[in-house]
Order: C-alpha cells, then sequence, then structure tokens
C-alpha cells in the first residue's frame, strides 16, 4: 500500500513530552482493540455484535483519535448495511485551561454528532454530553479499566440527566 501524505501528517508516534502525563488518561487506550458489543435499540431488541476500536496518537501527540466500527468489518463482508451499523471516528484533545478533554464523535453515515467533555472520575473516565437536544443527554464512561481490558457503557437521558437508561455497553479486549 502507498504511503498517504495526509495519514502520514496527522499519524504521530507517541504523546506530547509536554503533556505526556496528563494524555495518559486516554493514552492507555491507544493501540486496537476487539469488542463485544450489546445495543438496546430503542423500543426495540437488544443486538449484540463484535466490533473492533483503534486508538492512534495524532497532530504531534496533542490528540488521540479512534475509529469505531460496529460490526466489524469482517463480519460485514458481503452483507448489506443495517440501520443499527455504525463506522465513526472521535477526536479528544487535553485542555489544561479546565483540566479536561474536548471530545467531539463523528459518525457520518447516520448524521450523527456529539460533543463532550471527559474526565476521570475515581477509576472510572466520565464523558458527559455538552448541551442538550431537546432534553437528551448521553453519559458515556469507561469502566473496569486493566492493562488489556476495559468495560464501556453509553447510558441516555429523556429528562436532562435526572434518570438514566442503557444505551449500548462494550467489553474490550487488547489484541495482540
Amino acid at each position: 500500500m502507498a504511503m498517504n501524505p495526509m495519514l502520514d501528517a496527522l499519524h504521530a508516534p507517541a504523546p506530547n513530552p509536554a503533556l505526556a502525563d496528563k494524555l495518559s488518561l486516554y493514552g492507555q487506550f491507544v493501540g486496537s482493540w476487539d469488542i463485544d458489543v450489546d445495543y438496546q435499540i430503542p423500543g426495540g431488541p437488544r443486538l449484540q455484535a463484535p466490533a473492533e476500536w483503534h486508538f492512534a496518537w495524532g497532530l504531534e501527540g496533542a490528540i488521540i483519535q479512534d475509529v469505531w466500527i460496529c460490526p466489524t468489518r469482517r463480519f460485514r463482508v458481503g452483507k448489506p448495511a443495517e440501520p443499527w451499523h455504525r463506522y465513526g471516528t472521535t477526536l479528544r484533545r487535553y485542555d489544561p485551561t479546565i483540566d479536561a478533554w474536548h471530545i467531539a464523535y463523528f459518525d457520518p453515515l447516520r448524521a450523527f454528532e456529539i460533543r463532550q467533555i471527559g474526565r476521570a472520575a475515581g477509576n472510572e473516565i466520565v464523558q458527559m454530553q455538552v448541551g442538550d437536544h431537546n432534553g437528551v443527554l448521553r453519559r458515556w464512561r469507561f469502566l473496569d479499566i486493566a492493562k488489556d481490558t476495559f468495560r464501556w457503557l453509553g447510558e441516555i437521558s429523556w429528562d436532562r440527566g435526572g434518570n438514566w437508561t442503557f444505551e449500548l455497553e462494550m467489553q474490550a479486549r487488547r489484541q495482540s
């Protein structure tokens, strides 16, 4: 495969040394992960599927970008896309003025975008949606974080954060 100048310019081999300590919050996920997804379709059935998640350093080591694909590309071969399929990217940038992360997730095929602020909360990482959409908020959490595994939980609130409902859970295992 030929080198792609844009991908070469985007990629960084390591975190920016000036921010390395703070960047380790999400930097611990750099690499590739196999994911087991449990998704609750609103008003419908629960679906389970294998997924893949890839994290990398970018822009001189100042950001972490990921690509999340559900179900995995190998699972999709020869099958038509379904409405619950996802293929998106997240950009994460640490902001020392608020000691937190600005996060933007995009899924262009569904025209879905969400912006969040992420922080450590004890042994978890909590990402809260910035603003709401007609009272709807999303909270995404990294839980049970270990060197080669973690759990991710997506929750939705229909009443501006008064109550939270399960939307998506992922069990992640680092690829060897």
